[in-house]
């Protein structure tokens, strides 16, 4: 019976505790089916199943609106300082250190400017995960920059949004930054120059409440939460329950406070379409301002002694939605 008395240490291992390794694979916030994360990639984060749209990064979004290659970041000298010493559970300074180590970015907003099938455009992302996208002081001096630029080298504007509003750490010199990115986009009116603004999941509070929705063209994407106060704020302060879907994207279309409805996948090609088309005349004057200016050249040319009596036409169009 040496088989049975044979003393001798096992060399199995058992496994007490469960490993959490991640598979790639999850459930689906909207439908919840399971999906994995390469089928996300494949189509820009939104679920195969139910178009769930989930957030894109920073870099994400200028890859996908700008042709490759052409994007240019301006302004990014701007950086957060901490003016009211302000300090909670760590101080403001911390946390601007905090945020740009977890998102990579210094800041809320990137600008530039790029070319959205071949048309030049100045362009303007807000990055949820630096402090909930929150709208400080460079947020705004950014946005208002690359507006004045936008006026100056005649370039339609794109923003896209993504905030939880105004950041409290600073205070009155975050609400300031309202005025002063809505004077400068009527500005950008007055030049005659189209402004679209994309409103993604979520846009809210001072955000919301100033630049996010004076775009010629307010596009949105499904689903997305848009507002000032949430809804939970909302039904405390009011003392009664919203409607189902309220403060998102389709009711919001529906009550007549955006143009439309977006999906991911056929952004692009929409706005390439509206820019196109709101620009046209703009440049049409342009060529046949510079075919003006050539002939009357040659037509002085041709007779030194005769005085030139066509003037050029000003440089005025408008555009109305």
């Amino acid at each position: 019976m040496g088989l049975f008395s044979r003393k001798k240490k096992s060399t199995i291992s058992i496994q007490t505790t469960k490993k959490d390794s991640f598979s790639g694979w999850m459930k689906c916030s909207g439908c919840q089916e399971m999906i994995h994360l390469n089928e996300l990639e494949n189509t820009l984060n939104c679920c195969p199943k139910c178009n769930y749209h989930y957030r894109f990064t920073v870099d994400q979004r200028i890859a996908q609106l700008s042709d490759a290659g052409t994007f240019k970041e301006l302004f990014s000298h701007f950086q957060s300082i901490d003016p009211l010493q302000f300090s909670d559970t760590e101080s403001y300074s911390e946390r601007l250190v905090s945020a740009e180590q977890k998102s990579g970015k210094t800041e809320a907003i990137i600008t530039g400017t790029c070319e959205i099938e071949g048309l030049p455009t100045a362009l303007a992302v807000m990055d949820f995960s630096f402090m909930g996208g929150s709208m400080g002081s460079v947020v705004g001096e950014r946005l208002t920059c690359l507006i004045e630029l936008a006026i100056k080298d005649e370039l339609p504007l794109v923003c896209v949004c993504a905030s939880g509003g105004a950041r409290m750490q600073e205070s009155i010199h975050s609400l300031m930054q309202m005025a002063k990115t809505s004077a400068a986009l009527s500005k950008l009116q007055e030049a005659g120059l189209p402004y679209i603004s994309i409103l993604t999941n979520p846009t809210t509070g001072g955000v919301t409440a100033s630049f996010a929705t004076l775009g010629d063209l307010i596009f949105a994407e499904p689903e997305a939460l848009i507002c000032f106060a949430g809804p939970r704020v909302v039904e405390q302060t009011i003392g009664q329950t919203l409607p189902e879907g309220a403060q998102r994207s389709e009711f919001l279309l529906k009550h007549g406070m955006i143009d439309a409805i977006i999906k991911r996948r056929d952004l692009k090609p929409k706005i390439a379409q509206c820019l196109h088309l709101l620009t046209g005349n703009a440049r049409n004057y342009k060529e046949n301002r510079e075919n003006l200016e050539h002939l009357l050249h040659r037509q002085s040319q041709a007779n030194p002694s005769q005085p030139k009596t066509t003037k050029t036409p000003s440089k005025k169009w408008s555009f109305t939605f």
